[in-house]
């Protein structure tokens, strides 16, 4: 691709580094934001600027947040004895919007993954454990995608979990072997948290 400006392929180049932006795609928003007031593409500059150095993980689920604990873990509206184990912010969204639930989160902030390098000890799951031995969970759901290492995960966590008089939980399996939870819709997502069944070791 020739570019008759440095700035333009610099700007092309940056934008096409997000997550399924190609080239095209980046050009195409590169000469959009182009066309607009420079108010409105400083207000999205900084919002992303703002966006990166402010945000902040709860300290309790470790979901995103503006704010030390997060409005889900800081709402009187929810059940505190029942949380919802997932991967990462996506999927609390999308449980969330299927208006189901009125537990709360916890964010592993990822699956294991030992071909990627990813561990117990790289995921949140030593902070679910000590939550889990406090005594004042009585439910844990598991609510990981439907894959080999979302079942790894719920295998290795059940294990840490064995002789707490905590009921485990998984979602029904609505969803389809090998889905990702996020791009579920909501009434099968709604119906698998509503209709969810107890855990059991294959």
């Amino acid at each position: 691709m020739n570019f008759s400006s440095k700035l333009l392929e610099n700007a092309v180049y940056e934008i096409s580094q997000l997550p399924g932006i190609g080239k095209r795609t980046a050009l195409r928003l590169a000469l959009h934001l182009l066309k607009q007031p420079n108010g409105q593409v400083e207000q999205l500059a900084n919002s992303l600027v703002r966006f990166r150095n402010e945000i902040t993980y709860c300290k309790n689920c470790h979901n995103i947040s503006d704010t030390e604990i997060c409005e889900i873990c800081a709402s009187f509206n929810r059940d505190p004895s029942v949380i919802c184990v997932v991967e990462d912010v996506r999927d609390v969204m999308a449980i969330e919007n299927t208006g189901q639930y009125n537990g709360l989160y916890h964010v592993l902030g990822g699956r294991i993954s030992p071909i990627d390098g990813i561990g117990p000890n790289e995921l949140h799951i030593a902070s679910l454990v000590k939550k889990a031995k406090e005594g004042t969970v009585k439910e844990i759901i598991f609510a990981l995608s439907n894959t080999m290492e979302g079942d790894t995960t719920n295998f290795y966590i059940f294990k840490q979990l064995e002789g707490l008089d905590i009921t485990i939980s998984t979602i029904a399996r609505g969803i389809s072997v090998g889905d990702e939870l996020e791009y579920t819709d909501e009434v099968t997502l709604g119906r698998s948290i509503l209709h969810r069944i107890p855990f059991e070791v294959q």
